[in-house]
């Protein structure tokens, strides 16, 4: 059985990060100024492509943003994406 990812963030490196037990298969950098979070860059490995991997990295930071407080600038159009397909969950975080 495949282990479940996690979504994890890693603050000194300003990215959250996705791994399949003790593997990193993806990442999402960021930057925060002030009270929001501007999400840049999200990549996931190739090689675990497919597998859902991007939308459950972006839906963690996302989630890690809401319970922090900050507002969410999705610069990333992956992220920008999931936004606008499940707006009733994410749209509240967007930066004016």
């Amino acid at each position: 059985m495949a282990p479940e990812p996690t979504v994890t963030d890693n603050a000194d490196l300003s990215r959250y990060e996705i791994a399949l037990g003790e593997q990193r298969v993806g990442l999402l950098t960021y930057r925060v100024t002030g009270d929001v979070i501007t999400m840049l860059h999200a990549e996931i490995d190739p090689a675990h492509g497919g597998q859902g991997l991007g939308t459950a990295l972006a839906r963690g930071a996302l989630d890690d943003a809401r319970s922090r407080g900050l507002s969410v600038r999705p610069l990333c159009p992956f992220v920008a994406d999931l936004v606008r397909r499940e707006p009733d969950t994410y749209a509240t975080l967007l930066a004016d």
